[in-house]
């Protein structure tokens, strides 16, 4: 599934809870809360990676790591559209960024490794 793809579906249930949150409280998330249950979903998201390395008994970890991981890629799929967002030029640009950003402190950090192979360190 192509990324657009993933926007229209995680639009689709936004709607669809636009609608149910109408119906039950006569009003729509706003950003700050929908970026407040991301928060929420973040933090149950690290509990879960606790109980994946072992530092945490939690039955049902694992559906509950994949459920998460999908709550949070939903989270973030809603508040780039609600900002107008294009995740997908703004996902490429900043892999580059952090490709040239990293590359560069590599290199930087080379002499120093051929310093320490010719000493035996």
């Amino acid at each position: 599934m192509a990324l657009d793809e993933f926007r229209q579906r995680a639009e689709h249930v936004r709607d669809l809870y636009d609608r149910l949150n109408l119906s039950e409280r006569g009003r729509v998330w706003t950003n700050e809360e929908f970026m407040l249950g991301f928060i929420g979903d973040v933090g149950d998201l690290a509990k879960l990676v606790m109980a994946a390395e072992g530092a945490r008994d939690i039955p049902g970890a694992r559906a509950a790591l994949e459920h998460e991981l999908a709550d949070c890629l939903w989270s973030v799929l809603i508040l780039a559209d609600r900002y107008d967002i294009d995740l997908h030029r703004a996902f490429h640009r900043t892999m580059t960024e952090l490709e040239t950003a990293i590359t560069t402190r590599l290199a930087a950090t080379r002499p120093d490794e051929a310093k320490d192979d010719e000493h035996g360190s």
